[in-house]
């Protein structure tokens, strides 16, 4: 990828366009790293009080009892949002589902541990241990590269 910056003074806001033949991975790539500033916000309550939560805080996002949590160094969060609504408001480089009912950080991951027949064991760097579900074990291979 060629990348041109030009200096102009009677510009006054930053403007990008993308020549392409075809809409490739690449530029869909570029996209979203340039549309992640956009993200809509999560929130959750904890102890009746609301707190806007930064994904880099994050360490996973789960289904239970039909409430959706967030886990995070402060503890645990009640969303209002569902799993789904949840998912399409982190960046998908940096989290990814790995079970129905749970969505993990991947900058939050100490190891994976892959010795576990038909599935992953996951430890996070908060010390808790989570699990990849069968569905999901082809798809974090290949996150992972193998």
């Amino acid at each position: 990828m060629q990348v041109e910056i030009k200096i102009d003074a009677s510009c006054h806001e930053p403007k990008l366009i993308i020549f392409t033949d075809t809409v490739t991975e690449e530029v869909n790539a570029l996209l979203q790293r340039l549309s992640d500033h956009n993200l809509p916000i999560i929130s959750g309550i904890r102890d009746g009080k609301t707190k806007i939560l930064e994904p880099d805080d994050l360490f996973r996002i789960y289904a239970g009892g039909g409430k959706v949590f967030a886990a995070t160094s402060d503890g645990e969060y009640l969303l209002r949002l569902r799993l789904y609504e949840t998912e399409e408001r982190l960046n998908p480089a940096q989290f990814v589902r790995i079970s129905n009912s749970e969505i993990i950080n991947l900058k939050k991951v100490k190891n994976f541990d892959l010795s576990f027949t038909g599935t992953i064991s996951v430890e996070m760097t908060n010390g808790a241990t989570t699990y990849v579900s069968r569905r999901y074990v082809a798809k974090i291979k290949k996150i992972l590269g193998l």
